[in-house]
């Protein structure tokens, strides 16, 4: 259950900010890529969701081997029309599945609402930490053309977000776990492991999570606190 009147803490807390989707828009351009792969692939038997629940079983192989990133998502879709299609991945058939890709790879940063006015008034406050996960070059590359770098103590680009590395997180920056807060959109990789390693968190869901990341949000305990936000800039009020 989460919190229903949360009082505002006070300063010095230590805040871990979730990026894609969280700071700024992100899975909706995966989304508009699947849909370009799907309609391509046009099955002849297989329906779109489908297409789409093979090609999330093609993304669990992919990121267990390869791990997240547009490279990972691009050899997803060439394993899944592998898998569906009757004819071979040619080299203009390859070039245009990579092409879906384009426009994840070109977007401007799409900074969620609030985010630019919220996240400096917070940091001015409090220890900011960014937490996501991914590939190194293209996270730190983002969050570079973001603009809000400068607000943050510290940057963690990690592997996976699970238990185990927010402990490890957690004890490097020697963080007090009553005062540390995940603030996220996932489920998955935000709130739920986050909790399981003692700390706080706080749940901003989002419209466009990616499926892979649902997940049901667990219960605090041991007098921890999960507070839920429908917007980023509610932050203020509770930091």
């Amino acid at each position: 259950m989460t919190d229903s009147s949360p009082i505002r803490q006070p300063p010095g807390q230590t805040l871990l900010f979730d990026a894609d989707d969280t700071l700024w828009e992100n899975n909706i351009y995966f989304e508009r890529a699947v849909a370009a792969f799907i309609a391509y692939l046009d099955h002849r038997t297989h329906s779109p969701e489908e297409v789409r629940e093979h090609l999330n079983a093609c993304e669990h192989a992919t990121i267990a081997e390869h791990g997240y990133g547009l490279k990972s998502f691009r050899r997803s879709l060439v394993a899944c029309f592998e898998r569906l299609s009757d004819e071979p991945v040619t080299p203009a058939k390859h070039e245009q599945i990579a092409s879906f890709t384009d426009i994840i790879a070109d977007h401007e940063i799409e900074l969620l609402p609030g985010v630019s006015e919220t996240l400096p008034e917070l940091a001015s406050r409090h220890r900011c930490i960014l937490v996501t996960k991914g590939d190194p070059a293209e996270q730190q590359a983002k969050l570079e053309r973001s603009g809000l770098a400068p607000h943050f103590f510290a940057i963690e680009i990690l592997p996976e977000k699970h238990e185990d590395a927010y402990r490890a997180l957690a004890a490097h920056h020697v963080c007090d776990a009553p005062a540390t807060w995940m603030i996220g959109n996932s489920p998955k990789s935000d709130v739920n492991p986050a909790l399981a390693a003692g700390l706080n968190a706080v749940f901003i869901p989002h419209d466009f999570t990616w499926v892979l990341e649902h997940e049901t949000v667990n219960p605090p305990t041991n007098g921890q606190r999960l507070i839920e936000c429908e917007r980023f800039p509610e932050l203020t009020r509770l930091f």
